[in-house]
């Protein structure tokens, strides 16, 4: 695949002035005006990933469809489009299919901003919106402030990801513990484990892991109608009072008790994440990102198991496919979006590690992928994604790093660290919405 220069599209689209070549493009309901011989597509998976090859497959289905197309697919970085996107866009030289990250500040950002097409008629004739679970929309939809849960679908996602606990096997074995059904069986397994000296909880303070374990023991005393408030501004949040504070009083007496270590306040997920690997730790909270790393790298066994005791689990859709409203091909962008939502290429991203949205589980082989997919289906027909515990507002994420540093070591209470990211969180959300 060929790397996109993004040097030389900024500066054209400074000047306003192409850098390279007008792409060739098709009729219909699209932009431009090209001839029907061309469908640019921009994304940032590696080929051997899981979305690379089920994207790959569909590039193959659309070209046996369409050889009069010529399909040039481009690599960029997640970077790249993060920091450029909005400059670059604002040109005739996007690309028709765009994957592009999710959320307000993201993908909302370029909807406001009239940067991106809604597509919502077409998400409803191809049964997208039968396809995705509420939660998953969530992410898709967008309304004129930019604010993800309503309004038009400006994204497709057709894959997911989310947070859960994986455990050391042979380490659980030799302590004579077992995966827990229970927060509270949960907890007797870590203090088992402390019992023997051993901290049982992989750590990372300086980035985001702290963060989603304490969004996620909050979690275990919310519903539905505290993530909606939380994370879509439907309703009040009280920084003050539970389920908010139950969690950050929860992660701090995990703290007190010896389950999570105190000196994690500096590690990064880098280090959590090898840490658990080599086997310094028996159990480790993160996301899906770590499966593949643990298959090619983990020595022992390894399992693993949603976090007991809650109903709402970290995690969400992956990133979207987006539609540029300068694209010169949208008709063709919305039939490949729609090839990957097909039985075939979402059944190979399952058999390769990823989370698709419509796929069968009973066709992957591998069992540990099977598991993990298996969970996030049963996570995702419940309706039970719950986003992450930075989404809201802007620049929230090194806000709540920095109050989950507070709580390791102790600098602050429980009431203090939830009161300050409550203010951050308030002026947050009156920036984005004047209220």
């Amino acid at each position: 695949m060929k790397r996109r220069n993004f040097t030389t599209l900024l500066t054209a689209s400074a000047l306003g002035a192409a850098a390279a070549p007008t792409l060739a493009a098709c009729g219909g309901s699209g932009g431009g005006s090209g001839d029907g011989t061309s469908l640019v597509i921009w994304h940032y998976e590696n080929e051997d990933s899981a979305m690379g090859q089920a994207w790959a497959l569909a590039q193959e289905i659309f070209e046996e469809k369409h050889p009069e197309v010529t399909v040039t697919v481009e690599k960029q970085t997640f970077e790249q489009l993060q920091k450029n996107a909005t400059i670059v866009l604002t040109g005739d030289d996007v690309p028709d299919l765009m994957e592009y990250n999710k959320g307000n500040s993201t993908a909302g950002q370029l909807a406001s901003q009239g940067l991106i097409d809604p597509f919502t008629e077409i998400a409803t004739e191809n049964g997208w919106d039968q396809k995705l679970s509420e939660s998953l929309q969530t992410t898709a939809r967008y309304d004129e402030f930019g604010l993800m849960g309503s309004g038009d679908w400006f994204g497709l996602p057709n894959y997911g990801e989310y947070v859960y606990v994986f455990y050391n096997q042979r380490m659980f074995e030799e302590a004579g513990v077992a995966v827990p059904n229970t927060l509270e069986e949960f907890e007797d397994v870590l203090q088992t484990f402390v019992d023997k000296d051993i901290i049982p909880l992989a750590g990372a303070g300086a980035e985001y892991p702290a963060g989603q374990l304490w969004y996620q023991l909050a979690l275990a005393h919310a519903d539905r109608d505290f993530v909606d408030a939380y994370q879509l501004f439907d309703g009040d949040v009280d920084w003050a009072a539970d389920p908010i504070l139950a969690g950050a009083q929860r992660f701090a007496d995990w703290v007190e008790k010896g389950y999570l270590a105190g000196d994690s306040a500096g590690l990064t997920a880098e280090d959590m994440g090898t840490a658990f690997i080599s086997g310094t730790y028996p159990i480790m909270f993160s996301g899906s990102w770590w499966f593949g790393r643990l298959v090619a790298e983990m020595e022992d066994e390894w399992g693993q198991f949603l976090f007991p005791g809650a109903d709402l689990t970290i995690g969400s859709s992956g990133n979207l496919w987006v539609v540029p409203a300068n694209a010169a091909n949208k008709d063709l962008a919305y039939e490949f979006m729609e090839i990957t939502m097909s039985q075939e290429v979402q059944d190979l991203l399952g058999q390769k590690g990823g989370l698709p949205v419509a796929g069968d589980t009973s066709v992957i082989e591998d069992d540990k992928t099977r598991e993990m997919t298996e969970n996030f289906t049963a996570v995702n027909d419940s309706d039970g994604l719950a986003f992450y515990p930075d989404w809201p507002v802007a620049g929230f994420y090194d806000q709540v790093v920095s109050a989950m540093q507070s709580l390791i070591n102790g600098s602050k209470t429980p009431q203090q660290a939830m009161a300050e990211l409550g203010e951050a969180y308030a002026t947050g959300r009156t920036d984005l919405t004047g209220e």
